[in-house]
């Protein structure tokens, strides 16, 4: 083992746990665990759905690598906890990741500072049933996009063309979450921008632009197939791009992130103006993943991308004399 890596301690790879997303993250944790050990780092596999937190304090662990997706991991949960086991953890704290992984509470921010997403409207699930459907369509249009207002890996999201469809959306959509997100579609190009760093010295990765089967980037196409294109160089119109990534810098800093995210964007095709959808401040490391591609067209290997997040590790909050307990 190297002395830097020596340097890392006992690193943890938080992966699995009790989301609707669990499949993903323990690819992306394994990914993780094989990139970190083949630099030397000792590096063991953690699942919180099966081990208590505890335990990371109990078995000498220094600072987790979380690769946890969804709720109980992405959501400010996990960092909560970290925070008072005083373990240092990749990514962004309690409070931006708990802002973050609500996509409806993301918009409010980003609105509030001037950062363009789709018009929506909320819908408890309590109340979907009693919606007037006909108001909705005239509110948001025709396709619409209903989704969950917490969930990941497109889980529950759903594309209504006509307004007989969207009952069906919102009671599936309701099955995952207590909030419904019901969201403007933007037609034109998809694309994402990763994002790495914290304050000033934040850096916004290469945009990939995403051609999808018939336009539908769900989640089978997004881990399970290889019919997905994913374009770096994005090829979009000279300008557009930088733009593009000033945005997402933008948007990434006023939740107050850090360490890596990920932004996703839509570019309406006849104004080429990019609306941002939501963000991603655990993303995907599996071998479908963005966040490697864009990072690979930057110059920055796999390993070196995780070597990177891992000595990004950190804490919000110290005791007094600044040390953590």
């Amino acid at each position: 083992m190297s002395a830097l890596a020596a340097g890392l301690g006992k690193v943890a790879v938080l992966m699995g746990g009790r989301s609707a997303e669990r499949e993903v993250s323990l690819m992306s944790g394994q990914g993780v665990l094989n990139a970190l050990r083949a630099q030397g780092v000792d590096a063991h596999a953690f699942d919180p759905a099966e081990r208590d937190l505890s335990a990371l304090k109990e078995e000498g662990f220094s600072r987790c690598f979380i690769a946890l997706h969804g709720r109980f991991g992405e959501d400010g949960t996990v960092q909560g906890a970290l925070e008072l086991l005083g373990i240092p953890y990749t990514g962004s704290g309690v409070m931006a990741s708990s802002i973050a992984i609500d996509k409806i509470m993301t918009k409010r921010v980003w609105i509030a500072e001037g950062v363009p997403t789709p018009a929506y409207a909320l819908v408890r699930r309590n109340q979907w049933r009693d919606l007037d459907v006909a108001a909705l369509v005239a509110q948001l249009g025709l396709p619409m996009i209903v989704k969950p207002a917490s969930e990941g890996s497109s889980i529950g999201v759903f594309k209504v063309m006509n307004a007989t469809e969207l009952p069906a959306a919102l009671a599936q959509a309701a099955a995952c979450d207590a909030d419904i997100l019901c969201e403007q579609f933007i037609a034109g190009d998809e694309v994402t921008c990763p994002v790495l760093g914290e304050g000033d010295q934040a850096q916004a990765l290469p945009v990939i632009r995403i051609v999808a089967p018939e336009g539908n980037y769900d989640y089978q196409n997004k881990y399970f197939t290889n019919d997905t294109q994913y374009l770096v160089p994005c090829g979009l119109p000279a300008g557009e791009e930088q733009a593009i990534q000033a945005l997402v810098l933008k948007a990434y800093s006023v939740l107050g992130c850090k360490g890596w995210g990920r932004v996703d964007v839509m570019i309406d095709a006849t104004t080429r103006q990019p609306y941002l959808l939501e963000i991603n401040t655990s993303p995907g490391m599996t071998g479908h993943s963005l966040v490697p591609m864009s990072a690979h067209a930057a110059g920055i290997s796999y390993e070196a991308l995780c070597w990177q997040l891992l000595c990004s590790a950190g804490l919000e909050h110290a005791t007094l004399g600044g040390k953590a307990p």
